[in-house]
């Protein structure tokens, strides 16, 4: 794409140098008692604070995605770009109201993905490998996202982008892998959690600079916004209409509302915005991570423009052009063209970082969905703590692989589609997952066939779409009833309804529901952080468990014994319905229990003979 540039080389090469050593140098940070527990490699121990939890889920949600493919698509088609901003508006207010419930059951149960929870509260196993698989899937596009990102500033850098060797030519997404794959291998949630700082600081050292520097350069705001609108009107000779505009026009306001609604929904259900709600150590952080984290939505704003900008350059527009007309190189282009040498070497550092980070953490919380719902579910119920940390660090490879594959194979003119269609997929998890913290409802095998027909639904209709010079996977919004509307947001419609009709015919017909292992209690828990060896419980595999007192507690022995974390010999008793009492089947006491009392019936339950739970809880 263009010369070597040894200063911005140099500057991108220290960055990545520094980021990689803090990288592998995070396993010593907040030392792990025994980093072979998945609640310490995949969770960073669940003990990050309000301050380091901002920084995680905002390195987790903010990302290459925002720096490359948001101003690519305002500077390819205008206003329709802000989608982003709008969504991102939407999601913190849904954030604070779910959140703290998830991250509390999760808590008081042990569980480390998503798919767990669901497996738990709908007595389903298959439903629970459903969510799993939907999140591995959905966060393989996402994480190629990254690489595109990467790959992009290396290309602007002249860096194996003009080499007619396949190898050399994809060795940028190469090298971001291998270095991902090595730091994440070691440190597990810790090396983006620390990382995150460094990306942070190199964003907004870069955007507040861009912000207030590049107009000056340029001719000011007026130039930017009448060079983007001259071009915007002009016609497309592929399309035989205008390229966009810079404000949404009526004709597109179906498409830009549904788009942002559910990019909403979906964004704390993808696997890697899950795990840094369930890295927190208490309750309050979520709230309160949900009312600042709005800060890096102003960022976005700010980064949106670079579009703009990036159309008022006209070396950037012949830039893009000579490339295929490829609107990914927009910004990195832009900083080569505007900013100083070293700057440049900044803002393409930040691009990288911004990159590695959220690269990480999705291949964590993929490999965690595998291990605990797939492997540790089908594979090895048996496994150990240990054997689990291994399998998911290696699982956590296979995940950068197949990203890699999206990432070669697809085409990257319009990256953004690739983290589109993973939220057409992973949407479709929404009521399986957050509906399901306040009701059970619906039947359990009625939200496998809803998901299923929303899965169908989205992907055929996604294949169908073109756009953007692709004849499949082209565009995520298509006609419905007339109206252009967000694929995800039509599938998720057909999702519920048909999830709907079958509870009531599931139910009518008497079809056996599952056993919720929850109770209400669990739903408002926060509960003091134990060490990783209390929570090394061994759990039985599901199709062995029974409905009884322990159900509820994955892996807690009957009764409640001093192995169990200690929220659950307190509380589990206090959280049994009536109903749950009387299904419970006792568990065998410790030691003789107390004569019954004339009139009663002893039980695990029974006021004559109180459980375990509460006879250790007396002993205290």
């Amino acid at each position: 794409m263009s010369h070597l540039n040894a200063v911005s080389t140099l500057m991108v090469a220290g960055s990545f140098l520094i980021v990689t050593l803090i990288g592998f140098a995070s396993a010593r940070w907040r030392p792990a008692e025994d980093l072979l527990q998945l609640n310490e490699w995949g969770l960073g121990g669940r003990g990050f604070g309000t301050f380091v939890s901002w920084f995680l889920l905002g390195g987790d949600i903010y990302t290459a995605y925002t720096f490359i493919a948001v101003p690519a698509l305002v500077y390819a088609t205008g206003a329709a770009g802000f989608y982003a901003l709008s969504y991102t508006i939407m999601v913190f207010p849904i954030v604070f109201i779910f959140a703290p419930r998830l991250w509390s059951v999760a808590r008081a149960h042990g569980y480390v993905t998503p798919g767990e929870f669901v497996r738990g509260r709908k007595g389903s196993q298959g439903l629970g490998l459903a969510v799993a698989a939907t999140g591995i899937l959905a966060t393989m596009p996402y994480i190629a996202l990254q690489l595109v990102g990467i790959e992009s500033v290396l290309t602007v850098m002249g860096i194996g982008s003009t080499s007619g060797n396949v190898f050399v030519r994809d060795l940028p997404l190469i090298i971001a892998f291998a270095v991902v794959a090595g730091y994440t291998y070691m440190a597990g949630l810790r090396a983006p959690a620390l990382i995150a700082f460094v990306k942070d600081i190199l964003i907004y050292v870069t955007v507040i600079v861009a912000i207030l520097y590049i107009p000056s350069r340029i001719g000011g705001w007026g130039h930017i916004f009448g060079a983007a609108s001259a071009h915007l009107k002009t016609v497309n000779p592929a399309t035989h209409k205008p390229y966009g505009s810079i404000v949404v026009l009526p004709a597109g306001e179906w498409a830009y509302a549904t788009l942002a609604l559910g990019s909403a929904l979906a964004l704390f259900v993808y696997p890697h915005a899950s795990t840094g709600v369930f890295a927190a150590k208490r309750r309050d952080v979520i709230r309160r991570n949900a009312a600042m984290l709005p800060a890096y939505t102003l960022v976005l704003g700010l980064i949106a423009l670079f579009g703009y900008m990036a159309r008022a350059v006209p070396a950037v527009n012949a830039g893009v052009k000579a490339d295929g007309n490829n609107p990914q190189l927009s910004v990195p282009l832009l900083f080569a063209h505007m900013f100083p040498s070293w700057f440049a070497g900044i803002g393409y550092s930040a691009i990288v970082v911004g990159a590695l980070v959220p690269a990480a953490i999705m291949s964590i919380a993929a490999a965690n969905l595998f291990t605990r719902t797939i492997y540790k579910e089908l594979l090895k119920p048996d496994a150990t703590p240990a054997q689990e940390t291994r399998v998911a660090r290696v699982a956590s490879l296979v995940m950068k692989i197949g990203a890699l594959g999206f990432a070669l194979e697809l085409n990257k003119t319009f990256s953004i589609n690739l983290q589109l269609l993973g939220g057409i997929w992973i949407l479709q998890t929404f009521p399986a997952i957050v509906i399901s913290l306040y009701t059970r409802w619906f039947h359990r095998s009625a939200l496998i066939f809803g998901w299923a027909v929303g899965m169908a639904y989205g992907t055929v209709q996604a294949y169908r779409t073109s756009g953007g010079g692709q004849a499949h996977f082209g565009a995520s919004a298509a006609p419905v009833f007339g109206h252009i509307t967000y694929i995800g947001i039509s599938a998720l419609i057909l999702n519920v309804a048909v999830a709907a009709v079958l509870t009531v015919i599931f139910n009518r017909v008497g079809v056996t529901d599952g056993y919720d292992q929850t109770r209400p209690a669990d739903y408002r828990a926060d509960p003091v952080p134990v060490p990783a060896a209390a929570n090394a419980t061994t759990r039985v595999p599901f199709n062995r468990r029974r409905p009884g007192p322990s159900a509820g507690r994955a892996g807690a022995p009957a009764g409640g014994s001093a192995s169990s974390p200690p929220w659950e010999r307190a509380d589990s008793a206090v959280a049994d319905s009536a109903a749950d009492r009387a299904a419970d089947a006792p568990a065998a006491p410790a030691a003789p229990a107390p004569a019954a009392a004339p009139g009663t019936v002893p039980g695990p339950r029974s006021p004559a003979a109180p459980s375990g739970h509460h006879r250790a809880k007396h002993a205290r």
